[in-house]
């Protein structure tokens, strides 16, 4: 038995019972539809018992800081190794973190950088250097024989005072002159400063001529200037004209300029590029990179709107009418109109109106007695109305009106680098890409921050130094280009990391950490993947498992199924229809199994078709973007069809999502649903008039917190409260339908507020959610509980799989219609109530789908879908394929982004992108029907279509 992992009688969710045998140090490959019980099995049950019986093993006291956690549902598990789970869900949103700190990458960056980086002056860019009074004293000695010279010590740079304490002071230590702005005065009468004006003091240590006799003398006044100076000395060589560069020479025993420009950094530490450490962040932007500011054209959207009803924040206020006498005062101050529209102000007048004004404004207004009153003050301007608001209060509802006037724009310190300008001049040099600083190392992606590292040019010091940090950041440069992500950047926002992108960066650090008989359970790593980084990603995870580790990976794709050691399909269908095994054993043994609907797929019994006939294209129907330059696009013109089912393809990194999502959505979004989006920049999208709306369906979460979940977000669940308020015992109560809301007081439970669990807060550990021992995690109160239609109340409705409530409520036509819709686009196996926080990416889009499917369409909507596959075996993608092509049969346009094969070669029109990721994507590989994209010989995603089009059935 120790050569296999036993799990007997698991029946946590809908699992039947489920007995399977999965042999050690293999790539265990879990499939079925989806809601057919893999992830209970593989998360749930397994996962989760090698978790539970490692805490299990910590000392009491530990476990006391990490509480109980439930035994899953089993009778016995065998053969248990430690689990470390890899999912999509633990993405780390924190805006600090990137793909170079999740990696460590930038970890050895920063101590590379302090060892072996040369530092500059972020003023004059001179190299500055550390050095000894020795070397400083040798250094002299080597100048021309005779030279005349004052040993001087800074003491006062740029500073506002009249210093007389410090001419005391240094006159009872002995020293007779100073130099104060370039005029030397003796310490006996010293010089009355004017207060208020900036001055620079040196102080004369001694005065000396370039002779090797004096090497003794020149090394103690040299100490003693440093000791005065904080580490800075300056020769003043007064045989040489006052005009020659060299007149003045700097040294320090600290990061100092020899130029005298004042830095802010005294010793180059790790720390010290670290934008999370006070040492290292700019001090402007914490660290962040980029700043809140307010966008003139959010504050205006309509420029031509009179001046009086122009400024949106103030228009909209519940005080406007305030903010229009205020407007009368500035008017009758600056001479002009009210009713002026705002472009037809001269530029003061615009600039008094957004930015204020020193001049006195007076306001008039009737007080309550009818009385004409007046007051005057000066005019703060809306940009400093809306700072001072966003300062001052503490209404959350407040500040989020007032942020929808800003954006998020890049630190105009760092230039969005988030480190300080002494850091950023701090510079390592190569062959490949010349010098950089850690700030432009991170902006290279994984591929050219390889080659960058390769040839970098170092002196023997150096090279001893940066050997061991070297191998660290290489092995983990290559672990990332292994499994697919040679396209990020090390500075990419770990929040802006796709479901898979994030669990193979975590895929990639676990290779890193080198451990071996660990039990992997993986949640569909191939997501958002180009069939073309397939193998890739498959050879990382058999090396994973050549090291001696167990891998169980849950997935959909063909090419991990069949590469596979051990497959167990999960069926035979989804929800309450699913929970036992149909299959186990090697891969090639499935497409015999007459129960599997994978196995049908996979033998080609079953097979997701191509089209008889592709729409025709309408040439006066498309959307043209036109010279678009976001991110890696290349200044590229696309046209795409209207009317059609188009789909976007290309390499994981090539420019896919910025030109779909990031310029024209936003840019839809603005012209037809009235959004407020700061679009990528291109010049300007043409076409728009063919359209009326803009539905844009993707993977960002439903709802902020547990409380939201799909009954809310299609608005069925106040349907089903009105529902229960109707019946004849909540009418006897007394109930409305706001008692059946796990969001109110009355019907709730009180104890945990209508959560069904309680949070522990851990302090230094993650927060632990227990169910309420109350209401046992059903959110309502007793009496609540005891009002039932057709026999169920409304905790017990609420954990109904839906396709089981859209039975249920079959004669309410309302609510059975969201249920089917929502059953046929996949999702009939979630539950009503299912918090939106536990569902995957996929599923939160299909959700929004099915909630877009309801509303009423003109045939004139347009429908940008990215991934919609995501998580999807091939029954469920039949299915969605069919509400798809149904939306455009309606005379609707679909945008999809997607790589998988069975939804591009259905497809109308094909745009694909590349051809590489990063800086070697973002133009137009091909475009066409697949049938001609197929033959175009640069395109990856043309050589795959023309694989699958060739298998395609007579």
């Amino acid at each position: 038995m120790a050569d296999r992992l036993v799990v007997r009688g698991a029946r946590e969710h809908n699992l039947k019972g489920v007995d399977i045998d999965i042999p050690r140090d293999s790539m265990v490959v879990f499939t079925g539809l989806s809601g057919s019980g893999k992830s209970s099995l593989a998360f749930d049950t397994i996962f989760a018992e090698g978790q539970r019986r490692y805490v299990e093993s910590l000392s009491s006291y530990a476990r006391m800081f990490l509480g109980q956690m439930d035994k899953p549902d089993v009778d016995f598990i065998d053969g248990l190794s430690p689990a470390v789970s890899i999912d999509q869900k633990s993405t780390n949103r924190n805006p600090r973190s990137t793909v170079g700190t999740i990696t460590e990458i930038y970890d050895y960056l920063r101590l590379l950088f302090a060892r072996a980086g040369t530092a500059h002056c972020p003023v004059c860019d001179a190299v500055i250097e550390r050095q000894t009074p020795q070397q400083i004293v040798d250094q002299v000695l080597a100048m021309e024989e005779g030279l005349k010279f004052q040993v001087l010590a800074p003491v006062v740079r740029t500073r506002k005072g009249e210093f007389v304490d410090l001419f005391a002071d240094l006159a009872s230590q002995g020293f007779s002159r100073v130099q104060v702005d370039g005029e030397v005065y003796s310490l006996t009468e010293p010089p009355t400063l004017k207060k208020k004006i900036k001055h620079d003091i040196d102080v004369v240590v001694d005065r000396l001529q370039v002779k090797p006799s004096q090497r003794q003398r020149l090394t103690d006044s040299v100490e003693t200037a440093l000791g005065l100076a904080d580490g800075v000395v300056a020769l003043d060589f007064v045989s040489l004209d006052a005009s020659d560069p060299n007149r003045v020479r700097r040294f320090s025993e600290k990061m100092a300029c020899p130029n005298g420009h004042v830095l802010s950094v005294d010793e180059l530490e790790p720390r010290s590029f670290s934008f999370n450490s006070p040492y290292g962040a700019c001090p402007d932007c914490d660290g962040l990179g980029t700043r809140r500011v307010v966008d003139i054209d959010l504050l205006i959207p309509d420029k031509d709107a009179p001046v009086m009803q122009c400024v949106q924040p103030w228009n909209s206020s519940p005080n406007h009418k305030y903010f229009q006498k205020l407007i009368e005062g500035l008017a009758t101050a600056l001479g002009f109109d009210p009713e002026t529209p705002f472009s037809e102000l001269t530029k003061a007048q615009q600039n008094a109106l957004i930015n204020g004004s020193s001049d006195e404004v007076t306001v008039r207004y009737k007080n309550r007695y009818g009385r004409v009153r007046k007051w005057t003050a000066p005019f703060e301007g809306v940009l400093g109305y809306i700072d001072r608001k966003l300062e001052q209060t503490g209404s959350e509802s407040q500040k989020d009106r007032l942020l929808q006037y800003t954006r998020e724009d890049a630190c105009k310190t760092c230039g969005g680098a988030r480190l300080r300008p002494e850091i950023l001049a701090v510079r390592i040099s190569s062959t490949s890409h010349g010098e950089l600083s850690i700030a432009g190392l991170s902006e290279l992606s994984v591929n050219d921050a390889a080659e960058f590292l390769e040839s970098l040019v170092l002196g023997k010091r150096e090279e001893i130094i940066a050997g061991a940090v070297l191998k660290e950041i290489n092995a983990r440069l290559k672990f990332l280009l292994d499994v697919g992500l040679n396209y990020l950047t090390l500075n990419r926002s770990a929040g802006t990391l796709s479901g898979g992108e994030a669990q193979r960066i975590r895929l990639a650090t676990q290779i890193g950490s080198g451990l071996a008989g660990v039990l992997y359970v993986l949640d569909e790593p191939s997501i958002g993947l180009h069939q073309r980084d397939n193998q890739r990603l498959i050879a990382t995870l058999e090396r994973l498992r050549d090291i001696g580790n167990t891998l169980i990976v849950v997935e959909h794709d063909e090419d991990t199924i069949r590469a596979a050691d051990w497959l167990i399909d999960v069926g035979p269908k989804a929800g309450e229809y699913g929970g036992q095994i149909v299959y186990q054993g090697k891969p090639q043994g499935i497409i015999k199994c007459e129960e599997s609907i994978t196995g049908a797929y996979l033998s080609g019994r079953k097979v997701l078709g191509v089209p008889d006939d592709r729409r025709d294209i309408d040439p006066g129907r498309k959307l043209k973007v036109v010279g678009a330059r976001e991110n890696n696009l290349k200044d590229i013109d696309v046209e795409i069809p209207l009317g059609v089912l188009a789909c976007i393809t290309g390499v994981s990194g090539s420019g896919k999502s910025t030109l779909i999502n990031q310029i024209l959505a936003k840019v839809l979004g603005n012209e037809l649903n009235r959004a407020r989006n700061v679009p990528g920049r291109a010049k300007r999208v043409e076409g728009i008039e063919n359209l009326d709306k803009l539905v844009q369906v993707d993977q960002s979460p439903i709802g902020r917190t547990p409380r939201s979940n799909p009954a809310t977000y299609t608005g069925v669940f106040d349907k089903i409260r009105t529902l229960f308020a109707e019946t004849s015992e909540a009418k006897v109560r007394g109930y409305k339908a706001g008692r059946f809301s796990f969001n109110v007081k009355g019907g709730r439970c009180e104890a945990c507020q209508g959560d069904g669990t309680l949070k522990i807060e851990m302090n230094f550990l993650p927060d632990v959610y227990v169910p309420c021992e109350v209401c046992q995690g059903a959110r309502y109160n007793r009496e609540t509980l005891e009002v039932k239609y057709k026999g169920k109340n409304i905790a017990e409705v609420l954990d109904m799989p839906i396709s089981e409530a859209a039975e249920f409520f079959e004669p309410i036509t309302s609510i059975h219609r969201y249920l089917k819709t929502l059953t046929e686009v996949g999702l009939g196996y979630v539950r009503l109530g299912q918090s939106a926080t536990t569902l995957s990416g996929g599923e939160v889009q299909r959700v929004k789908l099915a909630s877009e499917l309801q509303k009423r369409s003109n045939g004139r909507t347009i429908y940008i879908l990215d991934e919609p596959t995501t998580g999807l075996h091939f029954e469920d993608i039949r299915k969605l394929m069919l509400v798809i092509q149904g939306l455009v049969d309606k005379g609707n346009s679909v945008i999809v982004i997607e790589h998988n094969l069975d939804v591009i070669k259905a497809a109308d029109w094909i745009i694909d992108m590349g051809p590489e990721g990063g800086s070697g994507g973002g133009t137009v590989v091909a475009e066409g029907t697949p049938e001609t994209v197929a033959t175009v010989p640069g395109s990856y995603t043309g050589a795959f279509l023309k694989e699958v089009l060739g298998k395609q059935p007579a």
